[in-house]
């Protein structure tokens, strides 16, 4: 597992609406182009994190959503949310 750094080199940012999104895992997740994902978990996002690791690489990308939404209703209002 690698830590978040908010100053790490960014590989790509990607919308949370371009994000997949496991309900029971409570993770959106992104696939990396080295055949992992990057994640970030809701609550991560309800602290306001951005920057979602691949599991296997050194690899980041930052997620760009809106912090004040999400930090309010749990997931930004606009977003439909499936599994």
């Amino acid at each position: 597992f690698f830590s978040r750094h908010p100053m790490a080199n960014v590989y790509e940012e990607v919308k949370l609406e371009d994000m997949e999104y496991s309900e029971e895992e409570q993770t959106y997740w992104y696939q990396c182009p080295c055949g992992d994902m990057f994640t970030i978990t809701v609550e991560e996002l309800m602290r306001g994190e951005d920057i979602a690791p691949c599991n296997s690489c050194s690899l980041q990308i930052k997620v760009l959503y809106e912090k004040q939404a999400f930090a309010t209703h749990g997931q930004p209002a606009q977003i439909m949310v499936t599994a």
